[in-house]
């Protein structure tokens, strides 16, 4: 008794031997699915080799211990902390009082009898060939047994006394030097001589250089000390090995007394949320729920990428198995003759598919293996990390690989329908027979399109959603793609009007709408989000090129220096650039400095910096105060805003006293420079050039100008005072210097300048100074290699220097333009060549009765080159429209979005009529002119290229 499973291993057999026999259209097929198959596999490789367990993470950060702890810097107060010791917080209520702060002393927290090791993480500037690195500092004694797996050897040895130094390969990579090499540390005269060299299984693309305790970062503290330059901050951690482990008990004990713990024991076995006392706090909010949702969404987005891709290749093949199947029409049809039905036609072409999928599925997947083993090493370089090991999932590359076997299956599945349909006589003769249009498919598609295109524009123009666009706009293009056959044929009433080859090629296109539907389907739906995806970025560019605010004029060149000790440095980086650029006025730069002249602006504001580090605030007159800012001492906690009505915030917004600047400019309140700095912004102003040489100093905006026209400084020497003011919103303790004013006027563009004022002003008032920076007008723009000089000279000197160039707002979407393009233009052409590949082996018949009338040989490639044109053209045409309504309703979302913002600013007050939002709608021409007239041009002079101009000699068929 014959059953199912005998009917289809005939199949598969018949499949398999017509495969072979097509060796140059199977391998097409093969290699458009296997493709896809190969990344997907290789990126779950990497993805799950990437993961690491939780033992694998524990040797990571560290090595052998039992523990990590950690002060927790509440200055000995209790804390609660998650089991994985990530998240922490002071034990009581800190709603009224400050929360607390200050260093606890770990060493005394330590278990009696455990071994413990120090790890010290700071930074310091390292001297290389190229100039100088700042780099991380490690001071861990890494040749102990404890720290196995934290860094793992590559070259040399590990430090052994206090003279010596390990580097990571990435420093050495960096610096130019090797294992052998001396390095120095700046401000150090000690030299350390490198002995090895090491990894981060965990960060492998860090600048770091291991030492012994205390061999470098404890001297170098104390030279910065000795030097008046304030230290960097250094983190330590203690690594803990306890006989027994560190319970979870041990590290509440360790927490009531400042110090958190990240317990191995715990991390494995963590204990139940409700014996966590952090997870009981009623305030406290469980992290977790954001980033798995976000990774969700991610693996969702990436599934429907996947999707999308097996879809259009679905589209692409398609058309080759109709190919094989016309091309075995008297196989299949012989098949019917003895005895064989519908179901047996339809199971020998989808067997060919299903021999296909699998060899692709086989082939892929062992392609993404062996690749993902092949390149391991560059891509734990690309990721940052090493991997765990080289995890392998059977069950996850099994689905991988279905989906290839599911893929040439689908693919098949029209070709199987539309063969089994055809007459047994039909098949045999070589006839096509005459089949009705599917009228039903174009009603669907219509319904689908109006649907689609109704709730997208729902969704850009009513709702929150933004999903509604997307998936009202993927509906439309699936009803434009059910659309596609009687779109087809609406094209073919141009035809009338067409020389006599074009003619030919639309109609046999619109004839063959089995044929060309699936192909223009896969071009559309190619450059429909080609163009989607081009419109929206057009259209965002367009928006930040309208906000983009240059800080200088054209061409300008700003140099700052800000850190600290980095004054000092500023003198060599002026000439610096000045010797490697075509400078043509160098105006400088210095900026106020309040206590110790080596600290950092920011510094300032840092009350552990020393106390020795001030800042300086610009009063602020009471009568320039903004209403709807001016806090109320006796009420600091209401807002001033909210006693206005919306229509008295609106109009307060347009007093001058509420508008802020616009750009950042110097990035100092105020600047200290000379009249060289007006010229070189471009500011012609002979009434402010002799304001400042008078001492004055030079208001770009009335809001910090008294009545008697003078601007107060306030010099403040005591930062925690002054922190302390602020917190009970009181002004902040210290001098207050008073200049004479001169207000600024007719000027279109002030390049973000707030205040200036000259240094002999600011000495006369006992105001100290210190270098910041320059400004350079330019003969030219830098070139390329000029500016790569001179940022190898600033190294020399300092690691930290900022360079700007005024070039005027620059496009970084070109190339996405143009690989998008490239993109849309390699689907199109592939899909428009097998369509014209099938109508070739169709159109046989006819190329052979034109050649026997007299047709010339060049008919051939002409009929050929036009039948992808017509492919191509009605693809792109088609795609083009779809690929407009998604970018026009993601813009109109992005508009409402934005104009909802604006008004409820403009409400609050923060905004004014001239701050509207723009969001522009805008065509990306030249992507489309590509895909409208030059893929279409150049996918028919391609198909008419490798077309032979004569076809194969007729056999006779037997009578």
């Amino acid at each position: 008794m014959k059953t199912w499973h005998h009917s289809w291993r005939a199949a598969i057999r018949i499949a398999r031997r017509d495969a072979w026999r097509s060796k140059g259209r199977s391998l097409l097929v093969l290699a458009m699915i296997a493709l896809p198959i190969v990344g997907v596999s290789a990126a779950d490789l990497t993805f799950r080799s990437h993961q690491l367990s939780a033992e694998q993470q524990l040797e990571r950060d560290m090595g052998r211990a039992d523990a990590r702890m950690i002060d927790a810097n509440t200055g000995g107060v209790p804390i609660m902390q998650s089991p994985d010791g990530q998240m922490y917080s002071a034990v009581g209520d800190y709603d009224d009082k400050p929360y607390p702060e200050g260093t606890t002393d770990v060493t005394k927290v330590l278990p009696a009898g455990a071994k413990t090791l120090t790890d010290t993480v700071g930074r310091a500037k390292l001297h290389t060939q190229h100039g100088l690195l700042n780099a991380e500092v490690r001071e861990l004694k890494a040749s102990d047994p404890l720290v196995d797996g934290i860094m793992s050897l590559t070259g040399g040895r590990f430090p052994k006394d206090s003279g010596e130094v390990a580097a990571t390969d990435y420093f050495l990579k960096n610096s130019g030097l090797k294992v052998g090499s001396e390095l120095t540390v700046r401000h150090l005269e000690r030299r350390y001589t490198i002995v090895g060299s090491y990894e981060l299984p965990q960060a492998l693309k860090t600048d770091q250089v291991n030492a012994l305790p205390g061999a470098v970062l404890a001297p170098l503290g104390a030279a910065l000390e000795k030097s008046g330059i304030p230290a960097s901050g250094n983190e330590s951690a203690h690594l803990v090995k306890f006989s027994g482990g560190f319970t979870w008990n041990m590290v509440k004990e360790t927490n009531a007394k400042g110090v958190r713990v990240e317990s191995r024991a715990v991390i494995l076995d963590p204990p139940q949320d409700s014996a966590v006392p952090l997870y009981q706090e009623q305030s406290w909010e469980r992290g977790g729920g954001r980033g798995e949702s976000m990774e969700t969404a991610a693996i969702a987005v990436i599934g429907v990428v996947v999707v999308l891709a097996l879809l259009e290749i679905c589209l692409l093949a398609g058309p080759a198995f109709a190919v094989g199947a016309r091309r075995s029409r008297r196989q299949l049809g012989l098949v019917g003759a003895n005895g064989g039905d519908r179901r047996h036609i339809r199971a020998i072409v989808l067997s060919g598919g299903l021999v296909i999928g699998a060899a692709a599925a086989v082939i892929g997947t062992a392609l993404g293996l062996l690749l993902t083993l092949a390149l391991r090493p560059m891509l734990e370089e690309y990721v940052g990390s090493r991997f765990g090991h080289f995890d392998v999932r059977p069950l996850e590359l099994l689905g991988i690989a279905l989906l290839a076997v599911a893929t040439g299956v689908t693919a098949a599945l029209v070709p199987a329908v539309t063969s089994s349909r055809q007459p047994v006589l039909a098949s045999l003769t070589g006839r096509r027979g005459v089949r009705k249009s599917n009228r039903v498919l174009p009603v669907i598609g219509l319904v689908a399109v109006v649907l689609g295109a109704s709730i997208a524009l729902y969704g850009a123009l009513a709702s929150d959603e933004i999903l509604l666009v997307g998936g009202g706009s993927a509906l439309a293009e699936l009803g434009i793609v059910a659309l596609t056959p009687a779109l087809v044929g609406l094209f073919g009433r141009i035809g009338g009007v067409l020389p006599l080859s074009p003619r030919l090629a639309l109609r046999d296109a619109v004839r063959n709408r089995g044929r060309t539907a699936p192909a223009v389907a896969a071009v559309l739906a190619a450059v429909a989000g080609t163009v989607a995806v081009a419109t929206y970025t057009a259209s965002a560019e367009a928006e930040q090129k309208a906000r983009y605010t240059a800080q200088m004029p054209h061409g300008t060149v700003a140099l700052s220096m800000d850190e600290s000790g980095g004054a000092r440095d500023v003198p060599a980086l002026r000439d610096a650039v000045q010797k490697m650029l075509p400078v043509d006025v160098r105006a400088d730069l210095d900026r106020l400095s309040v206590g110790n002249a080596n600290c950092a602006s920011y510094d300032g504001y840092d009350s552990g910096s020393g106390s020795k580090c001030g800042r300086y605030e610009v009063v602020l007159p009471k009568a320039n105060e903004c209403p709807l800012w001016a806090q109320d001492p006796s009420r600091p906690d209401e807002d001033p805003a909210e006693k206005y009505t919306k229509e008295q915030k609106r109009k307060l917004a347009q007093d001058w006293r509420c508008k802020g600047t616009d750009t950042y400019g110097t990035g100092l309140d105020v600047t200290v420079g000379d009249e060289k700095l007006l010229k070189v912004l471009g500011i012609e102003n002979p009434a402010a050039e002799k304001a400042l040489a008078d001492g004055k100093v030079l208001a770009f905006s009335r809001h910090h100008v008294d009545a008697d026209g003078e601007v107060g400084i306030r010099l403040i020497t005591d930062i925690e005072a002054a922190d302390k003011a602020m917190a009970e919103n009181k002004q902040a303790p210290g001098e207050i210097k008073s200049f004479p004013a001169h207000r600024v006027t007719g000027e279109k563009q002030s390049w973000g300048l707030k205040l200036m004022m000259s240094a002999a002003a600011a000495k006369a008032a006992g105001v100290d100074t210190v270098p910041y920076g320059a400004y350079f007008s330019m003969d030219r723009l830098p070139s390329g290699p000029e500016q790569q000089r001179m940022e190898g000279e600033l190294a020399k000197t300092s690691s930290e220097a900022g360079v700007q160039i005024e070039k005027g707002y620059t496009s970084e979407n070109d190339i996405v333009l143009l690989s998008l393009a490239i993109f849309a233009g390699l689907i199109t052409i592939g899909a428009a060549g097998i369509a014209t590949g099938l109508s070739q082996a169709d159109a046989e018949a006819d190329l052979k009765t034109l050649a026997a009338v007299g047709a010339p040989p060049r008919v051939r490639r002409t009929l050929s080159g036009f039948q992808c044109g017509v492919v191509a053209t009605m693809g792109v045409v088609l795609g083009t429209v779809a690929g407009v309504l998604p970018a026009i309703g993601l813009r109109l979302a992005d508009r409402r979005e934005a104009m909802r913002v604006f008004q409820e600013s403009l409400d609050e007050g923060y905004s004014t009529a001239a701050d509207a939002p723009f969001i522009p709608i805008v065509m990306p021409w030249p992507t489309l002119v590509a895909l409208l007239i030059a893929v279409p041009i150049g996918a028919a002079l391609l198909a008419a290229l490798v077309t032979r101009s004569r076809g194969a000699l007729a056999r006779r068929e037997a009578a």
